[in-house]
């Protein structure tokens, strides 16, 4: 059973039968969206059932020559690393769809591209031939564009336009360390298997040239500084559920590609730049907790913190721990849940009062008390509440930082973002669900199903992963200790 490519391209099947629908078929346009969407997820869940945790081998693997002349192959499989993000990705890509049910422009042609969104990040996940990663890779690019550029805000094509220039723009570093790869490797090959057994034949120059292609690339997706600026505006001007996949996908693909092939393929450039990510990682941190404290605009300051959030992953990695590693990777599953949730929640407020501006609300909590519980939750994920997931991730991030001697000032400093980020979204409860009622907003309702169906599973998963965190550990463990075990050089 070919589980991989049916969890990879169902998605893209439903998205070809939703362009043959006719135009007046809306329901049947949505229904089968929510159907592919929703079968891709049942399928990275039986996926996630029958994986074997104790295990580095890669599993369900499909692989066969597709060009032979260049020696590349339709290669697929899956391991501790790639299977939360998969299962991260069905899931968020389901739970948007039911949230898009309101959309009416073109809605065939916002579906379509909704599920050829979510078969490229798919394919990024489980693709272990280099060739075949590139090019799910620049697939997420198109989908991304148009969902942006026609369904956004205001600023939606600028938005759009600053976000394909900035993603291609790193693309090619990476086309150009690829390649570099497959030319020094005898005989060429983009086989990810084979580069790893012969990555001890590059010279250590070659590694570092080849590490900082691959790093831009991967970089620009986190996104980290200084290549974050598309980030926020892209945030603020795409419909609410493209921001939840923006964030809590899209970004992701950066520190997978950063563990999976960065760290995998050129350990020695690793060890040299880790200590240069992790002050990166800092930064990240520092700066995007201040960027979010100095916002008024809801959606910008959460986008903002997503920029702080992956600061968090990015310094787990860098201390190429298992601790660190661990975090970083239960760090990317709980962002995804947890920044999914806000931005939904944003949504929500959004369409009944068409303004984001923290100042022009106040004692909503009265008048929306579902809403109101749900958002302060939500926030209390983020800023990393004990008991809720988001607290476990950051803790295991800091933890395998401070373990590395040199990283312990750095792992101090970037205590003053986990301070910033209670600091902006208390001051957002408090400004818009707290104090007197603003009665402008008299006539606004709470919460409805379709809306509820959408947000209650990532809350519940907060909770789930706050309490029982070994869920996601236990499986990608042994994975994760055979990237550790490369990285240790003679």
């Amino acid at each position: 059973m070919h589980v991989l490519s049916l969890i990879t391209f169902l998605p893209l099947v439903g998205g070809i039968l939703i362009l043959l629908t006719p135009n007046e078929q809306k329901f049947a346009v949505r229904v089968l969206a929510a159907v592919s969407s929703g079968a891709a997820l049942i399928a990275s869940i039986w996926l996630w059932l029958n994986f074997n945790g104790t295990t580095a081998d890669l599993q369900f693997v499909e692989k066969f020559s597709w060009i032979p002349a260049f020696n590349v192959h339709y290669f697929m499989g899956v391991d501790g690393l790639s299977l939360p993000l998969i299962v991260l990705t069905t899931l968020l890509t389901f739970l948007s769809v039911i949230a898009s049910f309101h959309i009416e422009l073109r809605i065939k042609e916002y579906f379509f591209f909704f599920l050829l969104l979510e078969t490229g990040m798919l394919g990024v996940f489980v693709a272990l031939d280099l060739f075949l990663f590139y090019v799910f890779w620049e697939l997420t690019l198109v989908p991304m564009y148009f969902l942006i550029g026609i369904w956004g805000g205001p600023k939606k094509e600028y938005a759009a336009i600053k976000f394909f220039l900035f993603t291609l723009f790193g693309s090619m570093f990476m086309l150009v360390a690829i390649l570099a790869l497959y030319f020094a490797t005898q005989p060429h090959t983009f086989d990810f298997t084979e580069l790893l057994a012969r990555n001890a034949s590059l010279t250590k120059s070659l590694q570092l040239w080849i590490f900082l292609g691959l790093y831009v690339g991967f970089a620009v997706k986190i996104p980290a500084f200084p290549f974050h600026t598309w980030l926020p505006l892209a945030h603020v001007e795409a419909p609410t559920a493209v921001s939840v996949i923006l964030a809590g996908v899209l970004l992701k693909m950066g520190i997978y590609g950063l563990m999976r092939f960065s760290l995998g393929l050129l350990p020695a450039a690793a060890q040299q730049l880790a200590y240069a990510m992790a002050v990166i990682a800092v930064i990240n941190i520092v700066y995007g907790a201040l960027c979010s404290l100095a916002q008024t605009d809801i959606k910008r300051m959460i986008a903002y913190s997503s920029i702080n959030h992956m600061g968090y992953a990015m310094l787990g990695m860098a201390s190429l721990s298992l601790i660190g590693f661990n975090g970083a990777v239960l760090q990317m599953v709980n962002h995804g849940i947890i920044t999914g949730s806000l931005f939904l929640l944003v949504g929500v407020l959004y369409d009944r009062a068409h303004t984001r501006d923290i100042n022009a609300f106040g004692g909503l909590g009265s008048k929306l008390p579902i809403y109101a519980g749900f958002m302060t939750f939500a926030c209390f994920a983020s800023l990393g509440l004990p008991l809720l997931s988001g607290f476990v991730s950051e803790f295991l991030c800091f933890l395998g930082a401070f373990q590395v001697p040199q990283y312990r000032y750095l792992t101090g400093i970037s205590f003053i973002g986990v301070l910033i980020t209670a600091a902006f979204f208390l001051i957002l409860i408090k400004k818009v669900f707290l104090g007197p009622f603003n009665t402008k907003w008299e006539n606004l309702k709470d919460m409805d199903t379709r809306e509820l169906i959408a947000t209650i599973p990532l809350l519940v998963l907060m909770v789930v992963l706050g309490i029982f965190p070994s869920l996601v550990l236990q499986p990608m463990n042994a994975s994760l200790s055979h990237i550790v075990e490369i990285l240790k050089l003679p």
